[in-house]
């Protein structure tokens, strides 16, 4: 077939980057009510009908219709059944201009695709001989010339047509015809009844499984689950499919919201740039969030499943039925939809675990974003690549955004909050002043400023919350003075104070929590109180205190804040030891761990001595050898910090070799103090039994491997035969990833041969190859550099699939700190290439993997230098894509500023 010649197809060249502002946004001038689609599905030649029932959303509009387009051909091009003249519609870069239209009207419009030469895995692709589709954010456009934007919703009816050798053929909605057809193919036809933007469109067509068992709704409606995997694959899809049925029970129970369709259907590919993706009714994961059984996957697989399995279902209605009006809304679904899967994981196993785990998440990523040259509001202002914006900020400070407000309203509240926003916008695309407009609608009684809040949508930057305090104990007073600020960042120079809840109790001398009365209060109340601080500074007084308390501050972590207050070591130690509230207990035990290192690095370099005084041994050994504890709570509280986060609370210019120095001896020396009690505590962990995913053997396997962690450079020759014996004889990948990643720091001919010969074991399964490239790649052995480069050259590995990059090169560039900075720049030199060599055909993933690099303002200047410098080579480089392009410019117009 020859392609339609058009109006001025030159102007197709590459253009300029154009910036996108949320202030610019228009409303569509063109609405489209029903979508016909046909694909005839080929690996190098797909030939795609669309069929679009148009219509002006202002009927004596003249605005022409625009729609979006990639470099696919366009085969046809027709208006209520006649092909349009050449003068009647322009092509660009970026699409297609029609003019002169009826203000209602059908569009024909044919196209062909090449999907086993997409290697941007963006529009239609193939994965493993798998046809499959990743439209969001504006991939539906490299399938068919579209009005491709959020807020034009209409309802699709889509068939596929394929060789009979493809036997499953899936789209969005409820199948409605299949069946054979002539000449040795067959056809399957699916309507999704409810309106739905372009990006929520999805087809996979291959030759795949079904597992499936029938759910009935708390209404009595029948709906058939189903995960479709590769035949290799059937015997790992248990634990997703269990995890979905909890997920569908727990939203109908929480939320009352249920499932609409008549199937829920799952699809599992090896080659994903994202985790999953929420298309209505049909879901498209990251085989790395559905595969799992105790021999390949690690008990965090077995969680992330489960809440990534979770997270893409509840945007069954926070994102589908109802979602953003355009891109700058992108938290709107994202931001709610991880607070709600937050809140089922919660549910499911301990909430002071995960809440602990989001936290610690949030502090060590998300802060160092809102502190980097890429810091954007959670609601941005422009953009250049939207994709670029799939961010922790938008995502996880997003969530704690809708987690405010359920800490400010209560659990009730803020549930009335939800169902007001569902029966309100039902089928609608808005926006998150919408959203926070229901909750606070439902729930005027609360007396929420809504300009105040929404500070913290439009605010960049991790507000600093500092608190001081003074005590009378005969009087029976404590004071408490807080202030709050928020640091420049770009674009924004000045803030205005946010609306931050702050949950707090005060500790008598046994550590049981005071009632609590404000001055002025008739009598005490709760034990625990939110205060709201609503200015810049304020200032509360408690009275009839029972003596000298020890604050219990930002319980839960109740708002997403650096939080500065005098507490001494003497009163770490004691929260750590007697709070109830298990949030500030792990955070009191990681004060104290990153106290000592401070003083460490601090100290002439070569001088530090002894980091672990008696304070933290003492603390160390009470809790490790503390019968009663909760193991998962150990684990969490007595690992040291990140070598990243520990670079983050240095206020000058950072040397990450000497941060990685403090650490390990910090490590070491641990290790060495308190032999006795990690050996005994290892053993007690032990499994009596088989593998079991459950909160209370997950627990013990977490403290366990934590303790082997620190028996690793225990001195010890018992320790060290623990971690071979683990390595050789677990019958589960968690423990056996455990010791394995330990091992391979060490260079070692026994550990290449152990490496060697698991991969022997393991080569057919990619999500375990994916493990052992990242252990090689976070080793501290001296040749970890080279030993990737071989590996790049390795059958194990390919540069065009995006697990594989992230396990290989994600994780040294992100999680070895120590060679990726290492002082001659080769690890810069190292992720620079294999930027350019992405870039050209997965733009996305590049821009994922350039961003350690754009951190350079926090290295000494020695390291900023060449950070620098490999950024302006990327700058430099042509053609550079839009993805890459905005995060490079970004880090290097605040080196221009600077």
């Amino acid at each position: 077939m020859t392609e339609v010649a058009g109006s001025s197809t030159a102007a197709r060249q590459q253009a300029e980057p154009v910036v996108v502002r949320r202030l610019d946004y228009r409303p569509p001038d063109w609405l489209v009510d029903e979508v016909e689609l046909c694909f005839w599905l080929d690996p190098r030649a797909t030939r795609v009908q669309g069929r679009l029932r148009l219509r002006r959303a202002d009927a004596g509009g003249t605005a022409p219709l625009r729609l979006h387009g990639g470099d696919q051909p366009l085969m046809r091009l027709c208006c209520d059944g006649a092909e349009l003249a050449s003068h009647a519609w322009q092509r660009d870069s970026d699409g297609l201009t029609l003019f002169g239209l009826p203000a209602a009207c059908t569009l024909e419009i044919e196209t062909e695709l090449d999907p086993q030469a997409n290697r941007a895995l963006e529009g239609l692709y193939l994965s493993a001989g798998i046809f499959c589709t990743q439209c969001e954010a504006e991939g539906f456009r490299r399938i068919l010339f579209f009005p491709d934007r959020p807020d034009v919703l209409a309802r699709y009816t889509t068939t596929l047509i394929a060789d009979e050798r493809l036997p499953v053929l899936l789209a969005n909605g409820n199948l409605v015809a299949s069946g054979p057809l002539a000449d040795g193919r067959h056809f399957a036809r699916w309507h999704d009844p409810f309106p739905k933007p372009s990006y929520l469109f999805a087809l996979v067509a291959g030759e795949l499984v079904c597992r499936e068992r029938p759910y009935r709704t708390l209404s009595g409606r029948s709906v058939q689950l189903q995960i479709y995997v590769e035949p290799r694959n059937a015997a790992l899809c248990d634990h997703a499919l269990a995890s979905l049925e909890r997920a569908m029970r727990w939203d109908e129970q929480r939320f009352g919201l249920e499932y609409d369709l008549e199937r829920y259907m799952v699809v599992a590919v090896d080659d994903f740039n994202m985790g999953a993706m929420e298309n209505k009714g049909l879901n498209v994961f990251n085989s790395k969030y559905v595969l799992a059984c105790p021999a390949t996957a690690t008990d965090d697989d077995y969680l992330d499943i489960e809440g990534v399995i979770a997270h893409e279902y509840f945007h069954n209605w926070t994102g589908n039925r109802i979602t953003c009006r355009d891109w700058f809304q992108l938290s709107l679904k994202e931001g709610l939809t991880v607070f709600r899967d937050q809140e089922f994981s919660a549910d499911m196993h301990s909430a002071a675990i995960k809440r602990i785990e989001e936290v610690r998440l949030l502090q060590t990523q998300q802060f160092a974003e809102d502190a980097g040259p890429t810091a954007h509001p959670v609601r941005p202002d422009s953009y250049v690549e939207i994709n670029n914006f799939y961010t922790m900020t938008v995502y996880h400070k997003g969530a704690e955004l809708v987690r405010l407000l359920q800490t400010l309203l209560g659990w009730e509240d803020f549930v009335r909050g939800m169902r007001l926003y569902v029966e309100r916008h039902d089928g609608q695309a808005v926006t998150t002043d919408d959203f926070v407009a229901a909750v606070l609608d439902a729930n005027p009684q609360a007396g929420i400023d809504r300009e105040l809040f929404s500070r913290w949508y439009s605010q960049a930057g991790t507000p600093l919350l500092r608190l001081s305090w003074q005590q009378d104990a005969a009087a029976g007073q404590w004071r408490l003075h807080c202030r709050q600020s928020c640091p420049p960042t770009p674009g924004q120079e000045h803030k205005q104070p946010v609306l931050i809840p702050l949950r707090l109790a005060l500790l008598d001398a046994s550590g049981r929590p005071c009632g609590l009365r404000l001055a002025g209060e008739p009598e005490a109340g709760a034990a625990e109180r939110v205060l709201r601080l609503t200015a810049a500074e304020q200032e509360f007084t408690f009275v009839d205190l029972p003596g000298e308390v020890t604050p219990s501050l930002l319980r839960g972590f109740s708002a997403p804040v650096r939080l500065e207050a005098p507490l001494t070591r003497e009163q770490q130690a004691f929260l750590m030891a007697h709070d109830s509230d298990a949030f500030n207990r792990w955070h009191a035990a990681q004060t104290l761990l990153l106290q000592a290192l401070l003083a460490g690095l601090k100290a002439p370099e070569g001088g530090a001595g002894e980091l672990a005084d008696s304070l933290l041994l003492e603390a160390f050994h009470h809790s490790l050898t503390d019968q009663g504890a909760d193991p998962a709570l150990l684990a969490l509280a007595l690992a040291l910090p990140t070598e990243g986060y520990i670079a983050d609370q240095l206020p000058g210019a950072v040397d990450p070799a000497r941060v990685h120095q403090v650490r390990e001896k910090l490590r070491g020396q641990l290790a060495t103090r308190l032999n006795d009690a990690l050996l005994s505590c290892y053993r007690q962990q032990q499994d009596a039994g088989p593998y079991v995913f459950s909160g209370p053997a997950l627990a013990r396997r977490r403290l366990k491997n934590l303790c082997l962690t620190y028996l690793a450079r225990s001195p010890a020759e018992e320790a060290r035969d623990l971690l071979w014996q683990q390595a050789r004889h677990s019958d589960n990948m968690t423990d056996t990833a455990a010791a394995m990643v330990l091992l391979a720091e060490t260079p070692d001919a026994a550990v290449d041969e152990l490496l060697q010969t698991f991969y022997q074991r393991w080569r057919h399964q990619p999500l375990v190859i994916d493990k052992w490239l990242a252990w090689q790649a976070r080793s501290q052995r001296p040749d970890c550099l080279a030993r990737l480069c071989r590996l790049l050259e390795d059958p194990a590995f390919s540069l065009t699939n995006p697990n594989r990059v992230r396990a290989l090169i994600g994780t040294f560039c992100q999680a070895n700190p120590y060679h990726f900075h290492a002082a001659d720049g080769s690890g810069y030199r190292f992720l620079e290439q294999q930027l350019c060599a992405i870039d050209g055909f997965n733009p996305q993933v590049a821009a994922r993997l350039v961003l350690p690099l754009l951190r350079w303002p926090r290295f000494e200047p020695g390291r900023r230098v060449l950070m620098l410098a490999a950024l302006q080579r990327l700058a430099a480089r042509q053609p550079l894509s839009r993805d890459l392009y905005e995060m490079v410019q970004r880090a290097l117009a605040q080196a221009a500023v600077d």
